[in-house]
């Protein structure tokens, strides 16, 4: 006996330009899906089970009662996890859906795989769409598969219930894939609706103040170039830093908020009239911008090897960190392809590994294979 199992592949992201600038209302930034992936594969089973070789965790059993996950095991590594199954399993729910026991298993390209450290490509975020992704379509046999705005916008709740902050732009890369121009969605409006008793499937269907998602083309005839500094950065007190700073200094950070949005805009529109002298100058502006940032906020956005990064970047066209800075990766724009491998070798000899990337044209792509049941899934159903 055979029966239909989904493998799901979900990219990895870099944020490109509007870092930090994204968390506020109306603030565009470009996001890119990278290829490097976060896998999940899902089959019937006789029980919940979770499976994570990364994590060194096989055959999590796992029960759902009263809207709430419990884990045979206790894990910190599992919250993200968690809130993905409760968000699934809930919009499951409230469509009438039966949910049918499952054994997934995640494994993940977003981490180097000698030392278990995090690119910084987003693991978090893939993570969270790679299992809301393979619930949904499990259990969507016989009804319409789940569409990618329902999977980015549940994707983005469980992710907010987890981080409690974040602009979703690295959700939106790993749900629709490619290059995208991004502005956030009203994170206190999203929890303000699940407070006041709205179900996910409303607030699926709900129009979100200020969300918008907008593929773009870059120029032709540049090349990105990506570096991983060997150190790690958590988002989420980084982005608390941030904010700390602009309750308390309004105009320096409106000021900041100026300087990244010329920059954005600057490269949006270079992609739009296929200028590449113009994105390589509009990321150096969007540096500066993160810069005046790091230095009036007193937050070492850039570590020193983050700034041996962008310095030697310079050299070649222009550099910058990407996403929020104090760690993890770093970009380049160049005009030359064969330029990429001098600066390779400098950031090598800063102790920064390059990363071969490229952009992922798929977001989260489901694929349908078929399993044999095993005798012991045979007579538990039989």
């Amino acid at each position: 006996m055979t029966y239909s199992s989904y493998r799901v592949s979900v990219p990895g992201k870099l944020v490109i330009a509007g870092d930090y600038a994204v968390l506020e209302p109306k603030q565009q930034a470009i996001v890119m899906a990278v290829n490097r992936y976060i896998t999940a594969t899902i089959e019937p089973c006789w029980q919940n089970q979770l499976s994570l070789p990364l994590f060194g965790l096989e055959n999590v059993t796992w029960g759902f009662n009263h809207s709430k996950v419990h884990f045979s095991v206790s894990d910190r590594r599992l919250h993200f996890i968690e809130s993905s199954i409760e968000v699934a399993c809930r919009f499951l729910q409230e469509n009438s859906i039966p949910l049918r026991p499952f054994h997934l298993t995640i494994r993940s390209e977003l981490s180097d795989p000698a030392t278990g450290c995090k690119f910084g490509l987003g693991s978090s975020a893939a993570l969270v769409v790679a299992v809301i992704s393979a619930i949904l379509r499990l259990n969507s046999e016989g009804n319409v598969p789940p569409t990618l705005d329902q999977i980015f916008k549940l994707s983005a709740i469980a992710h907010l219930k987890s981080q409690k902050n974040g602009s979703g732009i690295d959700i939106a890369a790993s749900t629709y894939g490619g290059w995208l121009v991004y502005s956030a969605f009203n994170a206190k409006w999203v929890l303000k609706q699940l407070l006041e008793g709205n179900t996910l499937r409303a607030l699926v269907k709900k129009t979100w103040p200020n969300l918008s998602i907008t593929p773009i083309k870059p120029a032709s005839h540049f090349h990105l170039s990506v570096g991983w500094t060997k150190e790690s950065s958590s988002t989420a007190p980084m982005i608390k830093m941030v904010q700390e700073f602009r309750r308390r200094n309004r105009e320096p950070y409106a000021q900041f908020l100026v300087k990244s949005s010329m920059a954005v805009d600057r490269l949006v529109q270079s992609f739009q009239k296929d200028d590449r002298l113009e994105a390589i100058s509009s990321i150096r502006q969007n540096r500066e911008a993160l810069l005046m940032l790091s230095q009036q906020a007193n937050i070492r956005l850039e570590t020193s090897k983050l700034m041996d990064l962008c310095d030697a970047a310079e050299k070649y066209g222009s550099g910058k960190p990407s996403g929020a800075g104090g760690g993890d990766c770093g970009i380049a724009f160049m005009e030359e392809e064969n330029q990429a491998e001098e600066l390779n070798n400098v950031w090598r000899n800063h102790g920064i590994t390059p990363l071969n990337l490229s952009v992922s044209s798929n977001g989260a792509l489901v694929t349908e294979y078929t399993c044999e049941m095993s005798l012991k899934e045979y007579l538990v159903s039989v």
